[in-house]
């Protein structure tokens, strides 16, 4: 019953769902839009600073002590699915629009998921220290690395870009993050006595994103420049490339020679990509017409990470189980 209740859509996907649905059928326009708009800025930068206050800085350090372990895990997403994702636009050019090709790009080089992969790694019975200093260290250098990764690699795929966004950057997420983590020592126990509103705060931020993405998208014509059959293609292709992670990851530890439970670790800190930080990025990185195209592969990505992570966290237990 509980691989049943993993495996099935959760609350919050199916929220997202809904938020796009009202995007579309009543978008937000005008002042409303410009509202909701700084509401969603005000939201983003607030989601960055509890980033900022969370993640610590010696965890990161700590993670020197398995260097080879993390290093693959920073190579593999930073490095690895980028260059597979510019290969898969160029084999994919003119079968998608440019709007969900630059999104494969972005889904790319975004960071690893904080709670997910860490759960996962758990059920897993994998190092689960490794998988907390993982999701620090991909993070903190994400903030910096995925705005840059993808102006770089879209470049290249698409030709001269023009990112509107990336001014945003400073201001938006790198200086709520370097608050938040300067600030660390004193807002981090109210933070932590107040976990579950913190963890409100996460999913309306990406709320706000989605319908702010969508609203202006769906009146820019979206979903007549996407089609059903785009999005089933576009869904078929995301996990295809899921898989390949998963298996790419799970091959890499092999030839590592890592423990079981290292291979956990590497397995779903690589694989996972993180709707948390990729949806609020777009919102500030991309122009309001493009932000809800680019970011629909991610959405896509996020619910099957989740759905194939319980299969493989539930068999690698059992596995486990056996070996101890």
């Amino acid at each position: 019953m509980s691989l049943l209740r993993r495996l099935l859509p959760d609350r919050f996907i199916l929220l997202l769902v809904a938020t796009l649905i009202v995007a579309t059928l009543v978008p937000a326009t005008g002042a409303a839009l410009t509202a909701v708009g700084w509401i969603s800025n005000a939201a983003i930068f607030l989601l960055f600073f509890l980033h900022g206050a969370r993640l610590s800085p010696q965890a990161v350090v700590d993670g020197a002590k398995r260097w080879r372990l993390q290093a693959a895990i920073l190579a593999f997403g930073y490095i690895g699915f980028p260059v597979v994702m510019l290969g898969v636009t160029q084999l994919l050019a003119g079968r998608f629009s440019p709007e969900l090709l630059m999104g494969l790009i972005f889904l790319g080089v975004l960071p690893t998921t904080v709670q997910s992969s860490i759960a996962y790694a758990s059920i897993a019975r994998g190092n689960v220290a490794a998988s907390v200093i993982a999701a620090a260290g991909s993070n903190l250098l994400g903030v910096v690395l995925t705005p840059l990764l993808f102006a770089i690699i879209a470049s290249t795929a698409f030709g001269q870009m023009s990112l509107s966004g990336i001014g945003k950057i400073a201001l938006l997420l790198l200086l709520p993050f370097a608050l938040g983590q300067s600030l660390r020592g004193r807002v981090l126990p109210a933070i932590q006595r107040h976990a579950t509103l913190a963890g409100m705060a996460d999913k309306l931020t990406i709320i706000l994103a989605v319908y702010v993405a969508f609203s202006d998208a769906a009146t820019q014509g979206l979903w007549q420049r996407v089609s059903i059959t785009d999005l089933i293609a576009l869904g078929t292709i995301v996990l295809m490339l899921l898989i390949l992670a998963f298996a790419a990851a799970w091959r890499l530890g092999a030839a590592m020679q890592l423990t079981p439970a290292d291979r956990a670790t590497m397995l779903f800190s690589s694989a996972h990509k993180s709707l948390a930080t990729g949806a609020p990025m777009a919102r500030i990185l991309f122009p309001p017409a493009l932000a809800g195209a680019v970011i629909l592969p991610l959405m896509l990505y996020h619910q099957m990470q989740l759905m194939l992570s319980a299969v493989i966290a539930a068999r690698l237990e059992r596995d486990n189980e056996r070996i101890t």
